[in-house]
């Protein structure tokens, strides 16, 4: 599997060196990445998720499903724990920022291309239970921590996310035994295949856009990395190993714990007037590193 994992992270790493050189010599420009990133937020990750669940009814995958659940909430709570006691507030430092990029991972673009080459649709369906709470928690704790604002409108906006509504309608077709007929499923499904290479060329002008030299100058960002891939992950693989769940569950979580910063950090940073471009500094250091570090967290796990 680490093989696997690695050959994924190089492919992965090589899509996102795409994204940079088309960004660069303007085959991509800043408003068409956004609406690349978009599109794969709002149409290609649901449709994966939504397929996923095009699924036979199990007792086996709602146990686990139900595991992966629980298993995120114990996640976000180990990283929220860590982030808070590791990160704190000072004069002069992005300290929400920091602490959000820590918590909220890029489980859905680098975690649905990762556990669909490993695990394949049974990892992603176990990954939507861990999208459910970081759905909810990012447009509720996130917004609140980047606004400075509570508003019922914020957990109206996480219940009415396309991921949530995504897994909604999968999981009513996945208990009532509904399928799609074979010429959709088809074309979903070839919609869905779009994912990796998209999101990873989103990911790449994303990093384009940034100073990356002035980034790696920065010695504290490499703290927030060592925290937001290796330390919370790590907690979590050894909490997960006490924990007696199926391997295929924990190991889709831990993927998802594993991933780098999530984009949404530099998204609300601009919806929210924050500093987004250390927002995009920490997304561009915590990716690329990320390619070396969620084989070794992997591999961590294996060993508990």
């Amino acid at each position: 599997m680490i093989t696997t994992l690695l050959n994924q992270a190089v492919i992965m790493l090589i899509l996102i060196c795409l994204g940079i050189l088309c960004y660069k010599i303007g085959i991509i420009s800043e408003s068409g990445s956004k609406e690349l990133s978009r599109l794969a937020l709002l149409v290609i990750n649901p449709i994966v998720i939504f397929m996923a669940y095009q699924k036979k009814l199990e007792a086996r995958l709602l146990k686990g499903f139900a595991a992966a659940l629980l298993l995120g909430v114990i996640s976000f709570f180990i990283a929220a724990i860590i982030s808070y006691t590791a990160v704190r507030k000072k004069k002069n430092r992005e300290t929400d920022i920091e602490r959000f990029s820590c918590v909220y991972s890029n489980c859905s673009f680098m975690g649905i291309p990762l556990i669909q080459a490993l695990l394949g649709s049974e990892g992603v369906f176990y990954l939507t239970a861990y999208l459910t709470a970081f759905n909810i928690l990012v447009w509720t704790h996130g917004v609140i921590m980047m606004s400075g604002q509570k508003s019922m409108k914020n957990i109206v906006n996480a219940l009415t996310s396309s991921s949530v509504i995504a897994i909604c309608l999968g999981f009513i077709f996945f208990m009532t035994g509904l399928r799609l007929p074979g010429f959709l499923g088809n074309t979903l499904d070839l919609v869905g295949s779009m994912n990796t290479p998209v999101a990873m060329i989103v990911a790449g002008a994303t990093i384009a856009r940034t100073n990356i030299l002035k980034a790696l100058k920065n010695p504290r960002i490499y703290y927030i990395t060592f925290l937001t891939l290796i330390l919370i992950p790590a907690v979590v693989a050894m909490v997960f190993s006490f924990i007696p769940a199926d391997k295929t569950v924990e190991l889709s979580v831990l993927i998802a714990v594993s991933a780098p910063a999530a984009t949404m950090c530099t998204m609300f940073s601009l919806r929210y007037d924050r500093n987004s471009l250390y927002a995009s500094e920490i997304f561009a250091v915590t990716t690329l590193a990320s390619v070396i570090t969620m084989p070794a967290i992997v591999s961590l796990y294996q060993k508990l």
